[in-house]
């Protein structure tokens, strides 16, 4: 169990997909939580609007804000603010984001508790990953502190010059921000979606940094999984999701051996939330 960040640099590399499909085909329980800035997408896109509203990220900060950070307030409303996205098992739950950008102001002050409270729910009974999509991290209130507690932080990348442009000012302040908070690279990863001319070993040479998923171009799998369908595991991008997980418990399993989770814990002062 884990918490693993999906970032992009710029445009539409598919981190929303990526997110939904590791969601999907991961063997383990899984959250998703939305935590763009820019907003959720999820319940417009692949629910097609037809799970109420009014759950997700902001009404788990205003009922944590009023409550003032109460440990046992916060548990109790994050499980109220999730949807079953397989229902009726209750292992696949998304945790939708934003619907107003302009709120993403006022989570400022609560990504160091949400990161801290992320990561300890792979103790629970029973225990769940969360898979957290941070969006764009050029968009203004970036959630730095998940990435900084995140065992893996996986950069969406497209096998294309433009995007493995953008991607490097990008990988630039990811690694500055690491190499402060947790004094390693040992958590950063790639993941490469669709297409492109360049091999993921031409990718991960230019970026100086592992590819550990590459989930193809699979239009039929991705428009269910944007606008809404029947997920179908046998499909070639969920496939590949599945197959991406071992590598990606991998990367985990080398970074818990280089940065304790006591080590960041101490950083991030959250010594109260983080298990």
């Amino acid at each position: 169990m884990a918490l693993v960040a999906l970032a992009s640099a710029k445009g539409s590399p598919g981190v929303t997909t990526a997110g939904l499909a590791f969601t999907f085909s991961w063997a383990a329980r899984t959250v998703l939580a939305e935590c763009d800035p820019s907003g959720g997408s999820v319940l417009a896109g692949y629910l097609q609007g037809q799970v109420e509203g009014g759950r997700g990220l902001m009404p788990l900060a205003v009922a944590d804000l009023r409550h003032s950070g109460a440990n046992d307030r916060l548990e109790s409303e994050f499980w109220a603010q999730l949807v079953d996205l397989a229902p009726p098992g209750r292992q696949r739950l998304l945790l939708p984001g934003l619907t107003d950008p302009a709120q993403s102001g006022t989570l400022a002050p609560l990504w160091n508790r949400f990161a801290g409270f992320f990561a300890q729910l792979e103790f629970g009974e029973p225990g769940f990953d969360v898979v957290v999509d941070c969006g764009r991290l050029a968009a203004p209130a970036t959630p730095w502190p998940l990435l900084w507690a995140a065992d893996a932080v996986l950069l969406v990348v497209r096998p294309t010059l433009p995007s493995v442009s953008a991607a490097v000012p990008t990988l630039s302040a990811i690694r500055a921000q690491l190499n402060e908070r947790t004094a390693s690279l040992s958590s950063l990863g790639l993941v490469l979606t669709g297409s492109g001319p360049y091999s993921a070993s031409e990718v991960s040479g230019q970026l100086g940094a592992p590819v550990v998923a590459t989930l193809p171009d699979d239009r039929r799998t991705a428009d269910v999984l944007a606008f809404g369908g029947d997920v179908r595991l046998s499909r070639p991008l969920l496939r590949a999701a599945a197959s991406a997980e071992g590598r990606v418990r991998a990367l985990i399993a080398d970074h818990r051996e280089q940065v304790p989770r006591r080590a960041v814990r101490r950083e991030m002062g959250a010594s109260h939330v983080l298990g």
